[in-house]
């Protein structure tokens, strides 16, 4: 299917025709830069450890698309029954739909084995905790229970940023060696 560093055959059925599409737009040169088309190795890609630790990686973003649904339903809720939702809430909580729509991708494209997006995975899974919790400290800004929302959402973060930070996967995903500068003489 992929060999190091190059993309050679594309998966089939419904992901195929994705890819495809993905591959025909050129979205991972868009943004996966310079590193757009290093891809591991298969042997990495299709190890069991891998694997599981994808399968991981999908429960938990499956929980934080059940959280940020939870969030809406909530306002939803709150609303019809009187009572004023502050637009924060309704930011926040459409904020982390999108996001984890982004991290799906993110996880989709590193699954195919493309360094770039394994990296923007584990960048955010470190990243949305810390700003998640500080804005959830703000007194005031939301309600209770968007703040438990909050940190519902930070633990599942955490939980994603250690499945990619395990020793299996930094050796699954190594760094590209970075291209060699002639020198003009």
């Amino acid at each position: 299917m992929r060999h190091h560093g190059t993309v050679t055959q594309h998966p089939s059925g419904p992901a195929g025709t994705a890819d495809r599409l993905w591959t025909r737009l050129q979205l991972d040169r868009l943004a996966g830069g310079r590193q757009s088309g290093y891809v591991i190795r298969e042997d990495m890609l299709a190890h069991p450890d891998t694997v599981r630790s994808f399968r991981w990686i999908r429960w938990l973003l499956v929980a934080e698309t059940v959280v940020g649904l939870t969030a809406i339903v909530i306002a939803v809720l709150l609303t019809r029954a009187g009572q004023t939702v502050p637009w924060a809430v309704w930011f926040r909580a459409t904020v982390v739909l999108l996001i984890t729509l982004t991290l799906y991708v993110f996880a989709w494209r590193a699954q195919l084995g493309y360094y770039w997006a394994y990296q923007r995975l584990r960048l955010f899974s470190r990243v949305f905790p810390i700003v998640t919790l500080v804005v959830a400290a703000i007194p005031g800004l939301y309600p209770f229970w968007m703040v438990i929302e909050q940190i519902v959402f930070s633990v599942l973060m955490v939980g994603i940023g250690d499945v990619l930070t395990s020793d299996h996967m930094r050796l699954t995903f190594p760094k590209p060696a970075r291209p060699t500068r002639r020198v003009r003489r």
